[in-house]
């Protein structure tokens, strides 16, 4: 099997068993398959393919799902996996004004065009540095990433133990940068730079000079997490100030490209859902009855959030003025969490009308789409031991 490869669909739709809301599973293999991290835009050819990440034959790949027919195009050829050549699919991103996109695969960003396939590499990490995340700018002229110091070997765990590296990698501080690197080719500028480890650069997809990126780490260890960069200043600035006590992150840009949505939580509160604009003017902020580890929406009017390791929901809230209803449960989702790639991050199509998600129920991740229906049609959440009732 190679690039260009065409499979046959393995798509497959139903009625979800317990809130009959239509499923459509469009991979079905043993091994594992995920759509991108839930602040990169996977969809391309008009919105008619998206990108997935795929283990067929034991080695990681990019793959485009036709969403018309379910046929599947193998779109890059990668030789069999090595430690030393890390691959961050799932933190790929596709380009808004063509059909290009962007993947790392070990020290190098790699192009793809998603039309004849062919590939160029356009940029490499300095030696000793790691990169992650990428994003390509509103105007389709810069991909933007993040390359962070190296410090594995200064790990007691095996890098494969999330919750542990994560804390250990804050503590180490690795000097990191934001990099904006031509998207036709070029020198790459160095945009940012910082003694702490700066994470998940997330292009405004309206604003070609706006993005946002993270101090990563522990929430309870960051003392603030929501950055906002102007490119063409070097202006750096804190988006959503956090109280003492407050932990807010899982930041992502609404649809319109100026505002931000966040979740969050104060010691002894309800969580709580919000959204602000970049430059910090129209908060709007509420708490919510449950909480879940990661949101998404197109704008205030809905958000989707995946629930917990122990309560593996889709569930849906509705904005009033009053503040947030529900929340309604679109379905179980019954996804591990095990591993960061075998995580729901759902989001909400382009057109607001399904939720993409993950899900390894069956042993392997796959990709499905959930139709939305009537909010009120939904059942809403009732605690674990009771039984859930539209009302």
């Amino acid at each position: 099997m190679a690039k260009g490869d065409v499979h046959d669909a393995e798509w497959r739709t139903f009625n979800h068993p317990e809130t009959g809301v239509k499923v459509t599973q469009l991979t079905n293999h043993r091994g594992h398959t995920t759509h991108l991290y839930f602040t990169n835009p996977g969809w391309y050819a008009g919105g008619s393919k998206l990108l997935v990440s795929s283990d067929r034959n034991n080695v990681p790949n990019l793959y485009g799902v036709d969403l018309r027919d379910g046929r599947i195009t193998q779109l890059t050829d990668l030789p069999s996996f090595s430690p030393s050549a890390e691959v961050q699919f799932m933190h790929s991103g596709t380009n808004p004004v063509r059909e290009e996109a962007y993947y790392w695969y070990g020290t190098r960003l790699h192009a793809l065009d998603l039309v004849t396939l062919r590939e160029r590499v356009l940029y490499e990490t300095p030696p000793g540095f790691r990169a992650r995340t990428v994003n390509v700018t509103a105007d389709g002229r810069y991909v933007c990433t993040n390359v962070f110091e190296d410090v594995a070997d200064r790990l007691s765990i095996e890098m494969s133990d999330r919750g542990v590296r994560i804390d250990q990698t804050f503590d180490l501080r690795p000097l990191s940068r934001v990099v904006r690197v031509p998207t036709d080719g070029g020198p790459e500028e160095v945009v940012l730079e910082d003694k702490r480890w700066l994470n998940h650069v997330n292009t405004s997809p309206k604003l070609p000079h706006i993005l946002t990126y993270c101090h990563e780490g522990p929430w309870y260890k960051v003392e603030h997490r929501i950055w906002g960069l102007d490119m063409r200043t070097g202006e750096t600035w804190k988006i959503r100030p956090q109280a003492p006590g407050e932990r807010v992150g899982h930041e992502y840009w609404l649809a319109d490209g100026e505002h931000i949505g966040y979740h969050g939580w104060r010691k002894g509160e309800s969580p709580f859902f919000g959204s602000v604009r970049f430059d910090n003017n129209e908060r709007t902020e509420a708490p919510l009855s449950q909480g879940s580890m990661h949101f998404h929406s197109n704008d205030l009017s809905m958000i989707v959030g995946d629930g917990s390791k122990s309560e593996q929901q889709l569930r849906l809230w509705r904005f009033h003025e009053d503040g947030w209803h529900g929340p309604r449960i679109l379905l179980t989702h019954r996804c591990s969490f095990h591993i960061g790639t075998n995580h729901v991050h759902p989001r909400l199509t382009p057109d607001g009308a399904q939720v993409l998600f993950t899900s390894d129920h069956v042993g392997y991740a796959n990709v499905y789409l959930a139709d939305l229906p009537d909010f009120d049609s939904l059942p809403a959440y009732e605690p674990p031991g009771q039984t859930a009732t539209a009302r």
